[in-house]
């Protein structure tokens, strides 16, 4: 499942449960600043949500955590370098400022939660110090997880189905032989594109790009890519222009897609597309 992002949140919504947020980085450390841990105050064995990485750094705040007394404030910890604490240190030798909130504010978890579900971003504020450094994090911004709208034929978009739905990306898939749903000339029926989607269309027969990419055009999806060789390009974005679509829209086409170049198994265009598609919604959070 790659949308761990929004994990911790869903769990902090339960009574008795902390959370931990990462505020501030001192050198290097694998996750970005806005990480967040839930765990139960009852212990260190209980169940946690999210990931810091290092599972001895997330034993030692649901530990800590468990410490604090009913009803103790927010408190903002140094752990690893620069930390009182002598006897933890990060592999990686940097220091994370991480508040450990034993109560958070449930019913600002739950306003973000409902506009995470209702495909909207949402804003979470941290009750970091006042007199804190400046530069630390007091507010965790969160954006709706990454949707795929897969359309095309034959193994390509087989492949890159089952790869996108393995991962837990939410995917609506419109094949060329669901008469149902998509026709040459036609627009997906149902199908949904928000600024959190990718677009990709995987024909071999590539008549059925135009309207469908035109549709996709109209959309404020993040992405929209098409597989194809130079020819079959070339003749895509000139239909495009005929059509009145102009240089700015034409610019949003990318293609070739993915992060291999000339690749030949569908299994592997499936994972070069996704790779670089998982890229350009990385790019969409304001803390990347």
């Amino acid at each position: 499942m790659i949308h761990t992002d929004h994990a911790a949140l869903r769990a902090a919504l339960d009574e008795g449960t902390g959370l931990c947020t990462v505020v501030g980085i001192d050198g290097s450390f694998s996750r970005r600043v806005g990480a967040q841990m839930a765990a139960s105050r009852a212990g260190v064995a209980q169940a946690i949500a999210g990931s810091l990485a290092d599972v001895c750094l997330e034993r030692q705040l649901a530990g800590d955590l468990a410490g604090l007394a009913p009803g103790a404030v927010p408190m903002l910890q140094r752990y690893g370098r620069g930390s009182p604490i002598i006897d933890f240190r990060l592999p990686c030798g940097g220091g994370l400022d991480i508040l450990l909130d034993p109560a958070p504010d449930r019913a600002a978890l739950a306003q973000a939660v409902a506009a995470l579900d209702d495909r909207q971003p949402a804003n979470l504020p941290l009750p970091v110090p006042d007199d804190a450094p400046a530069h630390l994090l007091r507010a965790r911004p969160y954006i709706p997880p990454l949707s795929l709208v897969l359309l095309g034929e034959g193994a390509e978009l087989a492949a890159t189905a089952a790869l996108a739905q393995t991962m837990g990306i939410a995917t609506q898939v419109y094949a060329k032989e669901d008469a149902g749903a998509l026709r040459l000339g036609g627009v997906p029926q149902g199908a949904r594109a928000d600024a959190w989607t990718a677009v990709l269309l995987l024909f071999h027969d590539h008549e059925w790009e135009r309207t469908i990419l035109r549709w996709a055009l109209d959309t404020p999806a993040f992405y929209i890519g098409a597989q194809g060789g130079l020819r079959a390009r070339m003749a895509r974005l000139e239909d495009l222009a005929r059509d009145g679509v102009n240089e700015t829209q034409l610019s949003r086409v990318t293609s070739p897609i993915g992060l291999i170049p000339r690749t030949r198994e569908p299994g592997v265009l499936a994972l070069s597309a996704l790779a670089e598609i998982l890229g350009a919604y990385e790019g969409l959070h304001p803390l990347a």
